[in-house]
């Protein structure tokens, strides 16, 4: 999208502000609140000085688990504006955040973003989506207009400079996008096969060539893994010859280490790769905090793991690189 038509866009959407808003308020920062940090950082870099972003989960926690405490609440009434994916992925949140959207302007972001063609469905619950749309980035990007959209229509004066920002943004993540499918690219035929404790990585697999992508658990972590899970998937890592598979941030690692057992009890060598993000950021103030980071760090892991050879980083994304000292 040019930025003359996102400027005219955010423009047209902010003139449905109500006037009668004091002029004050409109030169103080948006407060704008994230589920998860996967959207707060896009919306940080999409609204920088007309908003002050924060997120209601960090690193390691899983939003399909996670309740809503009391200083969450807080923090929810403090919000001018709130973001989530959606309700298959913050399942227990789901009531809150519907509580809320009747007197704070709510937006969840897979619906709000995506047409049904862009969304994949959840094989194991009729009518859910899978909501890990983030892994893939070239559909996560889609998430930037919206969200700029949003802060315009309370900070009319923040189009422009939003337009600009979401431009920039834009580029940076093409090139993310880019760089991912030459990395996974990489890895030999035959071993483009991505094992996981659940099954947040369909999104990265149809996007990036990864032949086939197996799960222990299914979309949602609600539900424990069963011997009989386990079983099914080292069948299919020792009949596939996979070389190796990982753990999760937020998921107990004893899943995948039990895999790994009964793969080599029937007779295939088989390593744990690494340890991916999957339904959080790393740690903030970290490169991994945030989602260039987190879709590198993964693609990274994957790519050394399965055989591959990393590319060459975008030049577009050096002056990132710059920013957390990592050497390209």
């Amino acid at each position: 999208m040019s930025t003359d038509r996102l400027k005219a866009r955010l423009l047209a959407s902010a003139a449905a502000i109500v006037l009668s808003t004091p002029a004050f308020a409109q030169d103080e920062p948006l407060n704008v609140l994230a589920t998860v940090a996967m959207i707060a950082d896009v919306a940080a870099n999409v609204a920088g000085e007309c908003a002050a972003v924060s997120s209601l989960l960090g690193a390691g926690s899983d939003p399909h688990l996670y309740r809503a405490t009391a200083a969450d609440v807080d923090k929810l009434a403090g919000a001018d504006l709130i973001f989530y994916v959606d309700p298959a992925l913050e399942a227990r949140l789901a009531d809150v955040l519907a509580g809320f959207a009747d007197r704070t302007p709510t937006v969840g972001l897979a619906r709000a973003a995506f047409d049904g063609d862009a969304l994949l469905d959840d094989p194991g619950e009729a009518g859910a989506i899978d909501p890990h749309l983030w892994m893939d980035v070239s559909r996560w990007v889609r998430i930037a207009p919206v969200i700029a959209d949003a802060i315009a229509e309370q900070r009319p004066g923040c189009a422009d400079a939003m337009a600009a920002n979401v431009e920039s943004y834009t580029a940076r993540l093409d090139a993310l996008h880019g760089w991912v499918g030459d990395a996974i690219a990489s890895v030999p035929e035959g071993q483009r096969l991505l094992v996981t404790a659940h099954d947040a990585f369909e999104y990265y697999s149809a996007a990036y060539g990864i032949e086939a992508s197996e799960a222990i658990e299914g979309i949602s972590t609600e539900s424990e893994a069963s011997i009989g899970d386990i079983r099914e998937v080292a069948a299919f890592v020792a009949q596939s010859g996979v070389p190796a598979v990982f753990v999760e941030t937020t998921i107990n690692p004893r899943t995948i280490e039990a895999l790994v057992a009964e793969v080599q009890s029937q007779g295939h060598d088989v390593t744990i790769g690494g340890e991916l993000f999957s339904d959080a950021m790393g740690d903030a103030g970290t490169a991994e905090g945030t989602y260039i980071g987190m879709i590198r760090a993964n693609t990274v892991t994957v790519t050394e793991a399965l055989g591959g050879v990393l590319p060459d980083w975008p030049e577009a994304l050096h002056d990132w690189a710059d920013d957390w000292n990592i050497a390209y």
